[in-house]
């Protein structure tokens, strides 16, 4: 029954609205200092820190309602996306703490890192594993020691996880972190997994003087001719859920051993193929064989064609665009406690609440009442208008029936909707 109430309570407050930092006491809604001995602090304390729930239990649950939710339940069209979240830290005492690249903020500093896999399509998206990386300082034979995983063999390992835990996927999809590491894409093909990642433009490789040697010049080899005369190029259309759509165009390229029908595919996507823009110019690599290739007959994976490539990465830059700022907003990095154990458990609770959000948009109706105007991002508010497709915003004034019978947080549950109105409006249509 503790545990239970824990959890309510733990909940209640990472859905909260984020006026300070999401710390035990700002979950139990008190002051942040004077506060921290009050009875309803300690108990949050002992509930994440103390007490015996295990956090893969917790989270088997959560997975195993999402796959049984109409509205939720995995696919083949969807992917599954590595991304590693890294987050600042003081100290050395906690878990998981080192002098590590935090890619969030593009440069090396003291914090933890923890790999994540998210299943998503076009309508939804949400969390699947988590693991905190450990770096190589904590184990006696540092890197080579047999106990130690790098960031890429935890990502590998959570995608092989994703699929025996029943979520089906097109792709797993990284960027270029992972895309540029042989062993990365070996370890995946090796488990029977398709993907599509993103390279560098100058990831180079070892070709002959006058071949390509980068994926930016295997680009520059394409013919193009204008919108007219696209020659080897393809027009993609690329629609998105607030009505706007964008033409890219896309092509197979071919770098060394690289090529339309080779064990690994190059496909540029870009907006521009004259130019080939820095920041609207995908470079990918996937195992996924082209249509009416010589691969496609063996290949234990459907052929995808040019378009299928860009909607599968597309489906990443959502996710980006969203997920760490709505991780922030639950609190994902406000954490206190030490212990691995406890940072697990606050991630596990973390994501339950994510996934709440998810649940509580696709399936209330608005009350009646206005819409609020609804904060997008910290520091501005501006109205969210709801998406073509999804239910529309369930906000509205809310009077409570009767009078609080002790001092307690309001209902969250708006503030979910709120958090997936953002989302929801960058998202891809389907």
């Amino acid at each position: 029954m503790a545990q239970r109430r824990g959890f309510r309570e733990y909940l209640a407050g990472l859905l909260a609205p984020r006026e300070r930092n999401k710390t035990l006491t700002a979950l139990a809604g008190a002051e942040p200092v004077t506060g921290s001995k009050l009875p309803a602090v300690q108990r949050l304390q002992f509930f994440l820190s103390e007490s015996v729930w295990d956090p893969d239990r917790v989270n088997d649950r959560r997975l195993e309602l999402l796959r049984a939710g109409s509205a939720t339940a995995p696919h083949g069209g969807g992917v599954l996306i590595i991304d590693d979240s890294g987050d600042r830290k003081d100290g050395t005492a906690t878990a998981h703490v080192g002098r590590q690249y935090l890619g969030r903020y593009g440069k090396t500093d003291n914090g933890v890192v923890t790999v994540t896999t998210v299943w998503a399509d076009e309508r939804v998206y949400y969390p699947v594993h988590a693991v905190p990386y450990t770096p190589a300082k904590y184990f006696a034979g540092g890197k080579n020691d047999p106990e130690f995983r790098t960031k890429l063999a935890i990502g590998a390992d959570l995608a092989v996880r994703a699929q025996a835990a029943g979520f089906a996927f097109c792709a797993v999809v990284a960027g270029s972190a992972c895309g540029d590491q042989d062993g990365f894409r070996g370890e995946l093909a090796q488990a029977r997994l398709p993907f599509v990642m993103a390279l560098r433009p100058r990831h180079g490789i070892w070709a002959r003087a006058e071949d390509a040697h980068t994926p930016v010049d295997a680009a520059r080899a394409l013919a193009w001719g204008g919108p007219d005369d696209p020659g080897d190029w393809q027009a993609v259309t690329r629609r998105f859920r607030d009505g706007h759509a964008e033409t890219w165009y896309a092509a197979d390229a071919t770098l060394g051993a690289w090529g339309p029908d080779g064990v690994r595919r190059l496909v540029v996507a870009t907006a521009d193929p004259g130019t080939l823009p820095d920041k609207a110019t995908w470079y990918l690599v996937t195992n996924l064989p082209r249509p009416g290739g010589p691969r496609e007959r063996e290949s234990p994976w459907p052929a995808a064609p040019l378009a299928g490539i860009v909607r599968i990465y597309g489906l990443r830059h959502w996710v980006e665009q969203s997920y760490k700022q709505v991780k922030d907003e639950l609190g994902w990095a406000d954490f206190q406690v030490r212990s691995d154990i406890a940072i697990c458990r606050h991630q596990a609770l973390v994501n339950c609440a994510f996934s709440f959000c998810w649940s509580a948009w696709l399936t209330s109706q608005p009350p009646p009442g206005p819409p609020p105007a609804i904060p997008q991002e910290r520091g501005r508010c501006s109205p969210v208008s709801a998406a073509p497709g999804m239910p529309a915003r369930p906000y509205g004034t809310k009077l409570a029936s009767r009078a609080a019978r002790r001092t307690q947080l309001a209902d969250p549950r708006d503030r979910a909707h709120a958090l997936v109105a953002g989302m929801v409006q960058g998202a891809p249509a389907c």
